[in-house]
């Protein structure tokens, strides 16, 4: 899964334990420009280092897993929590180039013409 848009915000990274840490920012989508969304993304580990060379304001897909949890409280409510989690973060720039460079692969050169 994916998300597209506008990054809107980057936090600090948060080291919650001695072995973990994680790092979120927010994502705009406005696929529906009149009802834009907001969305919160979390990266983890080694991954929070991908928005190091980003910037608020830069265009970016985000490639997504989405978690869920159950929890249970002190008085034996059960709480249920979904988590977005990033693993992947391209730039327009990133997926421009690609797509050149695929249509680049495609196209036929000159030792492929038949005279």
């Amino acid at each position: 899964m994916n998300i597209k848009g506008k990054l809107t915000e980057i936090f600090e990274t948060v080291q919650i334990t001695e072995t973990f840490k994680k790092r979120e920012f927010i994502i705009e989508d406005s696929k529906n420009p009149e009802y834009p969304e907001f969305i919160k993304v979390e990266l983890i580990q080694d991954k929070v280092d991908l928005l190091d060379n980003l910037s608020v304001g830069d265009q970016i897909n985000v490639l997504i897993n989405i978690k869920g949890r159950k929890w249970e409280d002190k008085e034996g409510n059960i709480r249920y929590f979904n988590s977005i989690q990033g693993w992947k973060i391209e730039t327009d720039n990133e997926s421009i180039n690609q797509e050149v460079q695929e249509n680049k692969d495609n196209s036929i050169s000159e030792d492929d013409l038949p005279f």
